[in-house]
């Protein structure tokens, strides 16, 4: 349900609204009157576009989607995901600029990076670090990342990095394993070739994650265009790629949306909307198979008294 909000004058001469393009920032004026009285939004850009564009059918959801994506660089709203896995988003500055008579209680989950004081994500400082808040969805995938990467032994300078709480390295060195590597063999237990619990023979370990940098990403996207871009649509872009890898995107996907990123020309906002396309396409149906036509073998049967 819409509802009557406040424009400032000062929006006009907002310099996180100049960032972004006229339809952007439309799109945000008009979730101002979408967003509940807790600025919160779901996060869909086809409902968006039936909301706020309904009589500019040419502003379509995937205009729409762009326009999302750049208020977000410009740090005007927060996207995320709820505990339902629908995906959410609100306006960062709500509170500073709308002043609800009465306010209705939000039925949308709240940000778990913005909203941390409502027990949807611990603090920082609770969790050892320095930083006043965690990162928007890495935190959801630092249990996948934790068996593809080697933990770090910490050193002198994890100290400014909030790390000095830890009494003892993430990881033993070699020479402080109190027992050998590979057991030595009982005959009570019968013939064994190999210890699986050990080190395979040869010296050989499994084999390396893929560790590919933003930066590397950049250099192939730059090497398949034919004349390389500005420096700060790369550093823009770059940024984009550097995020997505912290939270825990595969390199593969990247790559993927990179590439129909550089064929399409699009704004280096968008490449999380192509990244989240390559994840999540739906396969194509696959075709019932064709079954030539046979004569039946009780033509009786088949055709009754029709003949």
């Amino acid at each position: 349900m819409a509802r009557i909000r406040t424009i400032k004058p000062e929006a006009f001469v907002s310099e996180s609204l100049a960032a972004v393009s006229l339809t952007a920032e439309r799109t945000f004026i008009g979730l101002l009157t979408q967003a509940d009285d807790q600025g919160r939004h779901r996060d869909h850009a086809a409902i968006i576009a039936g909301q706020l564009w309904v009589l500019r059918p040419e502003h379509t959801p995937s205009d729409v989607e762009t326009d999302l994506a750049q208020l977000a660089d410009a740090g005007l709203i927060c996207r995320y995901t709820g505990p339902d896995d629908k995906r959410y988003l609100h306006v960062v500055t709500w509170s500073r600029h709308q002043k609800i008579n009465r306010p209705s209680k939000s039925r949308i989950p709240t940000c778990p990076r913005h909203d941390a004081s409502a027990g949807a994500t611990p603090s920082a400082t609770a969790a050892g670090f320095a930083e006043s808040s965690l990162p928007p969805h890495g935190h959801l995938r630092e249990d996948a990342r934790e068996v593809h990467e080697p933990a770090r032994i910490p050193d002198t300078d994890d100290e400014a990095a909030g790390q000095g709480g830890f009494r003892e390295p993430s990881v033993r060195t070699h020479g402080e394993h109190t027992e050998p590597t590979v057991k030595p063999h009982r005959p009570d237990l019968g013939p064994r070739t190999v210890d699986l619990g050990g080190t395979p023979s040869g010296g050989a370990s499994a084999p390396a994650p893929d560790t590919v940098s933003a930066k590397q990403l950049i250099a192939e996207y730059v090497a398949a265009c034919n004349h390389r871009p500005p420096e700060d649509f790369l550093g823009h872009l770059g940024r984009q790629a550097r995020k997505l890898l912290a939270e825990g995107i595969a390199p593969a996907h990247i790559r993927i949306a990179l590439e129909r990123h550089r064929v399409k020309g699009l704004s280096p906002s968008v490449l999380p909307s192509l990244v989240h396309e390559v994840m999540n396409a739906a396969s194509p149906a696959t075709p019932a198979a064709h079954r030539a036509w046979t004569n039946p073998s009780d033509i009786v049967a088949a055709y009754g008294d029709e003949l």
